[in-house]
């Protein structure tokens, strides 16, 4: 992939890319799964695949402003549990990637958000709200077999296509988890994930110091987000937080279907 291209955008294409940026800080710090909206617009802008090439450092960025504020929340059990499912996931999304299409990618990511979300509204309308912000499902064979299967797809979805976090998002709010402890769990999830996959993406061509310069100036608009982020996650309740979450999985969804 011939890099340099993307250095050929106007304007117009730089401040949407920005707007994206600072969506990237807000969902980390605010309403994790909203970044696939970010996924679009980037895929939107630059050539897909180089599109997610350009994504992953800021997200990592991202990640790192997630953990500073949320370092604290973290449920390292879950954490555990997912990693080795996640790190096949990785590998399976990184031999997907040298064979398929951008369409068969996209559609391929789509129906699964779409199914994770189906799923995980039907069974919240069957289980009583958990009370704590701890949860211990991972416990259980049921949910060591539940955390392997979502990190399986999560670890492939990120790495197509940097779209695993509405998959985790969907296995945290399955699982149980209130606001602060979902999101200190994700965002320790997402800088580990995030960074073992960059010697993937380089390997692919993906990343390299022509993307990494479009990224160093893009950066900079992570910051206000994760702020603006941290502001509104407090007079959020845990009900419309949810709800929020489901909407931006069924959003980015639909919207990787449809393109």
């Amino acid at each position: 992939m011939n890099t340099m291209t993307l250095w050929h955008i106007s304007l117009w294409e730089f401040a949407a890319l920005a707007a994206a940026a600072l969506l990237v800080g807000f969902s980390k710090t605010a309403v994790s799964g909203a970044n696939t909206v970010s996924l679009a617009i980037f895929a939107a802008v630059l050539p897909a695949r180089a599109s997610t090439g350009v994504l992953l450092p800021i997200l990592i960025v991202g990640d790192v402003l997630a953990v500073l504020t949320y370092r604290r929340h973290a449920h390292w059990p879950t954490l555990w549990k997912l990693f080795p499912a996640v790190a096949a996931g990785v590998i399976v999304g990184t031999v997907f990637l040298m064979w398929a299409d951008d369409q068969i990618v996209r559609t391929s990511i789509g129906a699964i958000l779409l199914l994770m979300a189906g799923v995980t509204i039907w069974r919240r309308r069957k289980a009583e709200a958990a009370e704590e912000e701890e949860p211990d499902s991972v416990a259980s064979r049921t949910g060591r077999i539940k955390a392997r299967s979502y990190g399986v797809l999560g670890g492939f979805t990120t790495m197509v296509a940097n779209a695993g976090g509405p998959v985790m998002s969907m296995y945290l709010l399955s699982a149980g988890f209130r606001k602060l402890g979902f999101l200190g769990t994700s965002a320790f999830f997402f800088l580990i994930v995030n960074v073992s996959k960059v010697p993937f993406s380089v390997g692919l061509g993906l990343i390299d110091g022509n993307s990494l310069l479009l990224d160093a100036a893009l950066a900079a608009f992570v910051v206000p987000g994760a702020f603006i982020g941290k502001w509104a996650v407090n007079r959020i309740n845990q009900r419309l937080f949810e709800q929020l979450v489901i909407a931006a999985t069924v959003l980015g969804g639909a919207q990787l279907l449809l393109r």
